[in-house]
């Protein structure tokens, strides 16, 4: 059975710091594309930044571009999200996501297939 668990997320002043975990299991997802996206309360998922297989290509929204970082760590089944200079607009729950039909870059929702269960983010101001 296929799991994404999420970890690290929590509250944190404006202008602060947190790193999100994503650590699957259940398969290898070392081939996969994998993503982060975020849900605001009464707003739609939205995209923030997705990462290639190999973790040498990377995509960020315009609105996390410069603050985010995502990375992985394949030997680990493990993605990462750092976040710098948080905004209080940055406040959602964070979800990520595999894409084991690709191996690029990919920011459609619609094209990952497994979901973790999310982390709440808490930015104040």
């Amino acid at each position: 059975q296929v799991q994404l668990v999420e970890s690290g997320g929590g509250l944190v002043q404006a202008g602060g710091s947190l790193r999100l975990s994503c650590a699957a299991s259940g398969r290898t997802f070392s081939n996969y594309a994998m993503g982060w996206f975020r849900q605001a309360p009464g707003k739609e998922r939205e995209f923030v930044a997705a990462i290639n297989w190999s973790g040498g290509s990377t995509y960020y929204a315009d609105s996390v571009k410069g603050r985010f970082t995502i990375s992985r760590d394949n030997a680990k089944n493990t993605v990462f999200l750092q976040m710098n200079s948080l905004k209080p607009e940055d406040t959602a729950v964070y979800y990520c996501a595999v894409a084991v039909t690709y191996r690029v870059v990919i920011v459609i929702p619609g094209a990952y297939d497994y979901w973790g269960q999310g982390t709440q983010v808490t930015v104040s101001s």
